[in-house]
């Protein structure tokens, strides 16, 4: 059976940058399933159609790290067909073997519930908001209000809304380095992995 690790937390927390080292570490396939919302809301047009006829090549496209398309990703995460549409597409993912990580907004609350290893990475809105100026060479106080808008749009969302599992072990991202943060993720997956 493959060994499922998901991770969620808010825009800039870190979780893409865990979830990728937890997926080299361990051999694991990877997803960022907000490239899937990213994706869906790049292509334009009907949403729902979108999410419907959404193909692993538009996966690919330069502009899916743009502050735009996380813009359209968290509009377009809020309508339940979309939703409901690109659930199977990580389900099917989560299952291959000999394990995955996928990193979101509701893996371990919606995606993969049952999943052995839950984590829910959290950074400071300030660190955040740095964080992702940095790399888009944006001004920190505009991604502070862009991050703010999301967060809220993501929480208060009726399907699927950006919460913690209740059995998923949170980690503060805010003033610890990377290699600490996946320290801190290798010691938990070791834990559950018995």
């Amino acid at each position: 059976m493959p060994f499922i690790i998901a991770i969620d937390g808010p825009a800039a927390s870190g979780k893409g940058t865990i979830a990728r080292a937890l997926a080299a570490h361990y051999g694991f396939h990877h997803l960022d399933t907000g490239l899937l919302y990213r994706a869906t809301g790049a292509k334009g047009g009907d949403p729902i159609e979108a999410a419907r006829s959404l193909a692993p090549d538009d996966l690919q496209r330069d502009d899916l790290r743009s502050a735009e398309a996380g813009q359209a990703a968290s509009r377009i995460a809020a309508i339940p067909e979309v939703r409901s549409a690109l659930v199977e597409f990580q389900r099917r993912f989560a299952a291959q073997e000999p394990g995955s990580v996928l990193d979101g907004r509701d893996i371990g609350t919606v995606i993969c519930p049952d999943a052995p290893v839950k984590l829910f990475v959290i950074a400071s809105n300030e660190v955040r908001a740095r964080r992702r100026a940095e790399e888009l060479g944006a001004d920190p106080a505009e991604m502070l209000d862009q991050l703010q808008e999301r967060d809220r749009r993501d929480r208060e969302r009726d399907t699927a809304p950006l919460r913690p599992a209740d059995d998923a072990t949170v980690i503060d991202t805010s003033h610890i380095s990377v290699e600490e943060a996946v320290a801190a993720a290798i010691a938990i997956v070791e834990r559950a992995r018995g």
